[in-house]
């Protein structure tokens, strides 16, 4: 038979120009191994470039059969009197390879329950079963690709291995999930790969794989086969408490920071040499977090994204930290480390868009696959970003996947779920006639809304203990409440009410703060609609908005006087605390992520004093329960003077559940008031248990000589009066001695 019917023999014409042209949908139905009809078999590979190859035997390795080269280049072919494992051995202009064929391995890879739960959007365990995975199949070893391209005429795995070379490695596809799956034998972790999609008009540019556990360092965009993490976790003490240090009447202080700008290498000039990995990291910022008493850090995101100016809050990557920092388990080590130091871990995390980078999830198979097709519904105009059509359950289920996969795969304690109110709104930030309705008619992302509240009932079975947290701009009721009762299920919600209300206040030269009064009291009306966080978070310490410090009016003194009153106001007000890196040692300059924090400032006293304070306010929020056992019940807090508007004073009662009060006292203007008197309900003496304008905090250290008798005078509705010397722009915390 000569080479042109060997290579026709049960191929057509058709099949070998698709597979010469790239555009073959089926390639296990024409390479591999197929019966010849008589008992034997026929073989089949397209090798483009290669100068010749034979079948060897899989187990010693003997010559099978030299396979012949027809008349199409590199489609190889030969036959078998009877079927038999194989490799392919291979001569290619740089040097032989000896391999498994792919096509060999004709069993389906992905079970149908795999499929069943993807097209349901359930699949809880996705990053287990698709995108590239190290396996082992008829005892050889290699890695399974499976991607989602249900649209795609053909997909093919590409990489340094294949020479980039689509025409290597096409994917079988399975009907009707429209997940394409191909095992490669003999491939590691560490290769670099992508998918080259031929779409209805054409072959896209590469895509990077949707469910990589691993990236090439941007900005390169390749996917990087990962191997299973393989870190041993020692943080089993904090796992066993973590739901009890993470409920509602537990202290919650959070630090928020950008991995690659707290600390860096720098150079001899004093710019950044490079970032500090994940190891290095835990190594200078545990030691610290605990010096100064936050419960938790919150992580900016760290998923993989290719602008670092988006400060990771345009991810295209949502299974893979980012290579900036090291390895997957460099970031195992880093929760690790916080964990056993009794640090939580908190990751922002980015349901809402995505960036419409051509290697990434946008038009993914050359339809609009991830984002919804109509711009009006699928495009973010603030952002130049794309928005998850979150009513496809493959991509409800993709998302639901992505925040498992980092609260189980990597023990995070929470996510701080950004832009919530972007998906709850088809108007968000959009004109009339600029939005789709729903189909009530009605402006609420349907889809989104269920999205959320699936989200969060799974994370409360799969991830128990583990906090969901919005940040949610809008008056959207019920964010914190239980799904069961109509909520959105959310644990918490960032109050950014209170921060804009009080963050204007404090900006007021103090003799313009009786006309504001209002501002710092208001948060209180709405206080225990949900349960709060409140944020000093990066968004206020940019973009020409000024550093915390910079925010304050006045001399220096008085800059440093209003932040430390500010922050114990803070630290004393209903609501669980969070503050950006930085804030905590009253840092001039705004943030920049290309530069390190500037922490040569702690040289003088003021920025110590800050630092020292809130180490204070830490350690006394987490040793009072009155500061944090209640904060999500109206029965924690009470006014004593919340109308004192000529004087800018305030004065309330926190209590604990047992009924213990602590007693805090806000003096907004520089007018040191001597005697103020302010009612309390018990008590021969009241200690003073903090003072912003002490000595220690750099401040001119006016107060109470660490505390004050009470008098049988009626005062407030209360029994009982103190008499306080009120220290300027200075809050006090009292409680009975």
């Amino acid at each position: 038979m000569s080479a042109h019917k060997r290579e026709q023999a049960g191929l057509g014409r058709s099949d070998i120009d698709d597979l010469v042209n790239a555009r073959h949908g089926d390639p296990f139905a024409v390479l591999g191994p197929h019966s010849d009809g008589a008992g034997g078999q026929w073989i089949r590979a397209y090798l483009p470039d290669a100068l010749s190859a034979r079948a060897v035997a899989r187990d010693s390795g003997e010559t099978l059969l030299q396979l012949q080269q027809g008349s199409v280049p590199g489609l190889f072919s030969g036959q078998l009197q009877q079927p038999q494992a194989y490799r392919l051995h291979i001569n290619w202009a740089g040097g032989e390879q000896i391999t498994e064929d792919p096509y060999s391995f004709g069993d389906l890879l992905l079970g149908e329950m795999d499929l069943y739960l993807f097209a349901e959007g359930n699949h809880r365990e996705l990053a287990k079963v698709f995108g590239a995975q190290p396996v082992q199949v008829d005892g050889i070893d290699g890695v399974r690709f499976a991607v989602w391209a249900p649209n795609a005429r053909r997909v093919s795995v590409v990489g340094h291995f294949n020479n980039w070379d689509g025409r290597r490695h096409p994917m079988r596809k399975r009907v009707p999930s429209g997940v394409w799956e191909l095992f490669i034998p003999r491939l590691q972790a560490g290769e670099t790969y992508k998918y080259e999609v031929l779409g209805q008009d054409g072959i896209l540019p590469l895509k990077a794989d949707p469910l990589a556990l691993a990236t090439e360092l941007p900005p390169s965009t390749a996917s990087k086969v990962a191997a299973p993490l393989g870190h041993v976790w020692q943080d089993q003490g904090w796992m066993r408490v973590r739901a009890a240090h993470q409920a509602s009447n537990a202290p919650l202080s959070i630090y928020e920071l950008h991995a690659g700008s707290w600390q860096c290498e720098l150079d001899e000039t004093g710019e950044v040499a490079r970032y500090f990995n994940w190891r290095e990291l835990a190594e200078r910022l545990v030691p610290y977090i605990q010096s100064l008493g936050f419960t938790h850090i919150e992580l900016m995101p760290i998923m993989e994204h290719p602008f670092g100016g988006s400060w990771g809050y345009q991810p295209l990557s949502m299974f893979a930290p980012t290579a900036r920092y090291g390895s997957a388990e460099d970031f195992a080590a880093f929760i690790d480390a916080c964990h056993q130091a009794h640090i939580g871990v908190i990751l922002d995390w980015v349901p809402a868009h995505f960036p419409t980078d051509e290697h990434g999830l946008a038009q993914f198979d050359g339809t609009a696959l991830y984002e919804y097709a109509n711009p009006l519904e699928g495009f973010h105009q603030d952002w130049d970003t794309l928005i998850y059509n979150l009513g496809r359950n493959e991509v409800h289920g993709f998302m639901l996947a992505s925040a498992l996969h980092w609260l189980k795969h990597f023990h995070i304690d929470g996510l701080r779920v950004d832009a919530v109110a972007s998906m709850l709104y088809r108007d968000y930030s959009r004109k009339a006639g600029e939005w789709v309705p729903n189909r009530h008619g009605g402006r609420e992302n349907l889809e989104a809304i269920d999205f959320l509240r699936h989200l969060n009932d799974v994370v409360a079975v799969e991830a128990p203990g583990a906090l969901v947290i919005a940040e949610e701009s809008t008056a959207w009721p019920g964010v914190s409440q239980p799904t069961q009762q109509g909520g959105l299920g959310f644990n918490y919600k960032w109050n950014m009410g209170w921060m804009h209300d009080t963050l204007h206040y404090i900006q007021n030269d103090p003799i313009h703060r009786t006309h504001h009064h209002n501002e710092m009291s208001f948060g209180l009306i709405y206080a225990y609609s949900e349960h709060f966080i409140l944020p000093i978070s990066h968004d206020e310490v940019v973009h020409g908005k000024h550093s915390l410090i910079d925010k304050m009016p006045g001399d220096r003194w008085q800059k440093f006087a209003n932040l430390r009153a500010y922050l114990a106001f803070m630290w004393s007000h209903p609501g669980k605390k969070l503050l950006f890196m930085g804030c905590e040692f009253g840092q001039w300059r705004e943030w920049n992520h290309d530069s390190e924090l500037d922490w040569y400032l702690l040289k003088y006293k003021e920025h110590l004093g800050v630092q020292r304070l809130v180490s204070d306010l830490n350690r006394l929020y987490r040793d009072e329960k009155a500061l944090h056992e209640q904060d999500c019940v109206p029965q924690g807090f009470q006014w004593l003077i919340g109308d004192d508007a000529r004087n800018s004073v305030y004065a309330w009662l926190r209590w604990s559940a047992e009924g213990e009060p602590l007693l805090v006292v806000a003096n907004f203007t520089p007018v040191p008031r001597e005697g103020y008197r302010i009612g309390v309900p018990f008590g021969e003496r009241w200690e003073e248990v903090l003072n912003s304008d002490a000595q220690v905090y750099a401040g001119s250290n006016y107060g109470n000589l660490g505390g004050v008798a009470s008098e049988a005078l009626p005062s407030h509705g209360q029994a009982l009066s103190l008499a306080v010397n009120l220290p300027p722009l200075a809050v006090l915390i009292l409680r009975p001695a």
